[in-house]
């Protein structure tokens, strides 16, 4: 049986937690800072799903390429970008300056993050998807739980340049972590022509573009990543901005509700995936999508600090028991088809998808309605997606087992 390949996972996990730990930091103050510019609602998603725009148009080209130029020339390029871009923002002085910067930030993240995954779903051994998935996005996710809370406490002690330079050397920290660890491009294991996971011996046909796109598997992982995706566009756009408005909260406590639902999933990534690795995936995916529903829906609910608290670690908890099973599901399918990068690509381009389509939806209700409708939108966007993964992996032909 084939081993993990520990130096491999130690310099993509510690790299990616410190990238996502420094673009955390500016989570919770760029919906404020845009707001103080004078950006009403829709501004304000236009700035976060610029982000998500740019990313989903250049990821499946990077994906492409990463499966046959290797993985680590564009980890590498892509880290630097961050960095250089960290130090942009800066000089913004307008949202128009945001909207370009967020762009420009977009492309680098589609150099990084299905490639970096597409790298742990390389050197993963077989039966081992769910906790190798888990360990790895707990990277993630804990670096976005401390990233907003160390960003409410630079903001409330320094101020906003402060956060950007934090964001600008911890992405350095993860080019540097990568530059030296990474092995050079030509051991990859993408190089080799055959399966070497002891699973298969024969080569694999990758399927094209338009069969990953009608695959019903596939399809189903592409539907709960958007969903969910879009949940956290409502949650991250909005959940400050409500915050703010209705209860004055500051800005360290905005940062710690931000926080505690990714920080709540980021520790149950690794007890989920090996439990991924035990049970039925698909009911796992299901069961804590319907618990993120309930949770989005109960923002509106509360009537302070305490009750948007407990709604954000009902939202980390339905996304810590759905996400490692749903990772578990998609490594197997990248080994299955032959196309990790690629699949990985169109996994994060939904999720990209997802939070533009969240927060641009959460904009156009918060002007021509209400704030407090974002999160029923955001709730009902999450059940229909968890009964439309349901069926179409529960069912025959899905090829979901």
């Amino acid at each position: 049986m084939n081993t993990l390949d520990k130096t491999i996972f130690g310099a993509l996990f510690f790299s990616l937690f410190a990238t996502i730990t420094g673009v955390g930091i500016v989570v919770p103050l760029l919906p404020v800072f845009a707001h103080d510019m004078g950006a009403g609602g829709i501004y304000i998603g236009v700035i976060f799903g610029a982000f998500s725009l740019s990313r989903t148009v250049f990821l499946p080209y990077f994906g492409k390429l990463s499966d046959k130029k290797g993985r680590r020339p564009f980890i590498i390029s892509g880290l630097a970008a961050y960095t250089v871009i960290s130090f942009i923002f800066i000089l913004a002085r307008n949202v128009e300056g945001l909207i370009i910067i967020r762009l420009i930030q977009g492309v680098a993240s589609a150099m990084i993050m299905p490639v970096v995954q597409a790298y742990i779903g390389d050197i993963t051994p077989a039966g081992s998807e769910g906790f190798t998935m888990g360990l790895f996005n707990t990277a993630m996710f804990l670096g976005l739980s401390f990233g907003p809370l160390l960003g409410g406490l630079i903001k409330d002690q320094f101020n906003l340049n402060a956060a950007f330079i934090s964001m600008g050397v911890l992405s350095l920290i993860g080019f540097l972590l990568c530059y030296f660890w990474l092995p050079p491009t030509h051991t990859e294991k993408i190089f080799n022509k055959t399966r070497n996971n002891n699973q298969r011996n024969d080569k694999i046909s990758p399927l094209t573009w338009h069969q990953l796109y009608t695959n019903r598997g596939i399809v189903a992982i592409l539907v709960f990543r958007f969903v969910y995706a879009a949940c956290i566009g409502v949650v991250w756009g909005f959940l400050p901005v409500f915050a703010d408005f209705e209860f004055k909260l500051s800005g360290s406590s905005i940062g710690i509700l931000v926080m505690i639902g990714v920080f709540i999933s980021g520790l149950m990534h690794i007890p989920m995936g090996l439990l991924a690795d035990r049970l039925d995936k698909r009911l796992m995916v299901i069961f804590g999508g319907l618990i993120v529903s309930y949770s989005v829906l109960s923002f509106l609910w509360s009537d302070g600090f305490s009750g948007l608290l407990i709604a954000g670690i009902c939202f980390g908890i339905g996304g810590g028991i759905s996400m490692p099973a749903l990772s578990a599901i998609t490594v197997i399918k990248g080994n299955v088809i032959g196309a990790m990068g690629r699949l990985m690509a169109i996994t994060t381009m939904a999720h990209s998808l997802g939070m533009m389509v969240g927060s641009l939806m959460g904009g156009v209700m918060m002007d021509l309605w209400k704030l407090h409708y974002v999160f029923p939108l955001g709730a009902l966007i999450q059940l229909l997606g968890t009964l439309l993964f349901a069926f179409l992996m529960c069912t025959k032909g899905s090829g979901g087992d």
